[in-house]
């Protein structure tokens, strides 16, 4: 009978082993969306199709859940500050904390919520059903015709809704800062431009990059470590999804841990 520290030192080989897995993968698809020979004519209708599901069906339900947690939001962060006589920092707040931190956390949440488990359940399926060895058979290079466009659709659907949902908070912002400050519209846009540095936008762009690229990249690829029994259907969904969220708090930790040092 195994003790419990060789358990524990199984399980950390076996962590880091998958972690060294999923680097090397990361790093085939990462260096295959720069290929021009990438974008066939089929890849670019797959891309185009992902981007429909993921970011158009959803806009209106988007912008409904967008209007109403980023209302919520702003009303009671505007009541601390109002408690707290902080009025002064309301533009610093808006823009360092939740255009750049919480907008694209909410964001990655809900898509991963939506498209990373139907994305890890679609290639768990394909595993199952032997379709990877058809399009293999048909020599149909499987990065290029189902990997590459579904990354590259998390990268561009989290950077656009992330921005709606920031542009939906910073309108809410215009409303609450009525009824809570009294201010007018000109003093609250004044506030937010003096508060917005390009430095933030760009990080929150880049944040949102990195968000998309591994809610994709992580459930394809334990999607793709199915075996073709149907029962290990769920068993990759499960874990795909585990090792999303923990990427998911990973980056943002690491973000944070920028804007420190």
């Amino acid at each position: 009978m195994k003790t419990f520290w060789e358990r524990l030192g199984h399980a950390a080989i076996r962590m880091l082993e998958d972690s060294a897995d999923t680097i090397v993968f990361a790093g085939r698809v990462f260096v295959r969306i720069f290929q021009r020979k990438t974008y066939s004519s089929a890849m670019r209708e797959v891309l185009v199709n992902q981007i429909y599901f993921t970011s158009v069906q959803i806009l209106p339900v988007f912008i409904i859940v967008s209007v109403f947690f980023g209302s919520l939001l702003i009303g009671i962060v505007f009541t601390i500050l109002k408690d707290l006589g902080l009025t002064e920092f309301i533009g610093h707040v808006l823009m360092g904390l939740i255009v750049t931190e919480l907008s694209p956390f909410l964001t990655v949440l809900l898509i991963t919520l939506r498209s990373a488990s139907a994305i890890n359940t679609e290639m768990a399926v394909m595993k199952v059903n032997r379709e990877m060895k058809t399009l293999e058979t048909f020599r149909i290079d499987i990065i290029d015709y189902l990997l590459a466009p579904r990354v590259l659709n998390g990268i561009i659907s989290i950077v656009l809704l992330s921005s709606l949902f920031s542009i939906v908070l910073l309108i809410s912002g215009i409303l609450f800062a009525k009824l809570i400050f009294g201010m007018n519209q000109d003093v609250y846009m004044n506030m937010l431009l003096d508060s917005t540095r390009f430095s933030d936008i760009i990080i929150m762009f880049f944040k949102c990059a990195i968000y998309g690229f591994f809610i994709t990249l992580i459930p394809i690829r334990f999607g793709l470590r199915a075996s073709h029994e149907l029962t290990s259907i769920p068993v990759a969904v499960s874990r795909g999804m585990v090792n999303v969220f923990a990427a998911i708090l990973i980056i943002e930790v690491l973000s944070l841990l920028t804007k420190l040092y």
